[in-house]
């Protein structure tokens, strides 16, 4: 079974479920669920082979997102950053549009009834 290439680290299952009915294209999403620990987080790198891939980093606009993002840019300093609209807070409560666009900004494919 050939791996993703691609790998999208989100906090949760509802951004996950979001973000998985808008991408047109094989993406591993990986769910952190919430801030995690560094043995949990170099047991992920490893389970997923992030040093190899190309990862991408999207989560909440709030506080324990903003952790977690930091948290991730030290031990993944290769990773893209995948910012929301600080009013929508939350990647899940984000219209689908509104993620479409900021995905297709980093060349992730996308359904197209999502374009508007």
């Amino acid at each position: 079974m050939e791996k993703e290439d691609k790998v999208i680290i989100v906090e949760g299952r509802t951004d996950k479920q979001q973000i998985s009915k808008i991408i047109a294209e094989d993406v591993e999403i990986i769910c952190t669920n919430g801030t995690i620990g560094i043995d949990r987080l170099e047991q992920l790198i490893l389970d997923h082979d992030l040093d190899h891939k190309d990862v991408y980093i999207l989560v909440d606009e709030d506080y324990s997102g903003h952790k977690l993002r930091k948290q991730l840019s030290f031990e993944l300093p290769h990773a893209d950053h995948i910012y929301i609209d600080r009013a929508y807070r939350e990647v899940a409560a984000t219209p689908a549009q509104e993620l479409a666009a900021v995905l297709l900004s980093k060349r992730i494919s996308i359904h197209p009834i999502f374009l508007s």
